[in-house]
């Protein structure tokens, strides 16, 4: 999986989360995180790590190559929060790079 550099730091080993893909969207996995790697990769002007993670259960259904979404159980959040963090972090940044 590819986390944006923003989201890694709430990403650890041995957390759960759910895989569905594309070629079998009806169906959902449950994977567990197994390795995060520490170099950041430059894709689409963002920068993401990868997370690799092992599934659980119906494995022989899966084939090399298949693509889909991953999403990771993490804490639970204040909904204003999801909705404003992404632009929170932004103006920090802003901020910082106008800050003498």
């Amino acid at each position: 999986m590819k986390v944006d550099d923003r989201d890694i730091s709430a990403v650890a080993v041995g957390q759960t989360g759910r895989l569905a893909l594309t070629s079998m969207p009806n169906e959902e996995f449950a994977l567990v995180v197994d390795k995060i790697t520490p170099v950041s990769v430059i894709e689409e002007g963002r920068n993401f790590f990868r997370v690799e993670a092992v599934v659980k259960g119906a494995i022989e259904k899966l084939r090399p190559g298949m693509e889909g979404v991953g999403k990771i159980m993490v804490d639970r959040r204040n909904l204003f929060w999801i909705w404003t963090h992404k632009l929170v972090h932004w103006t920090r940044m802003w901020v910082w790079s106008w800050w003498p």
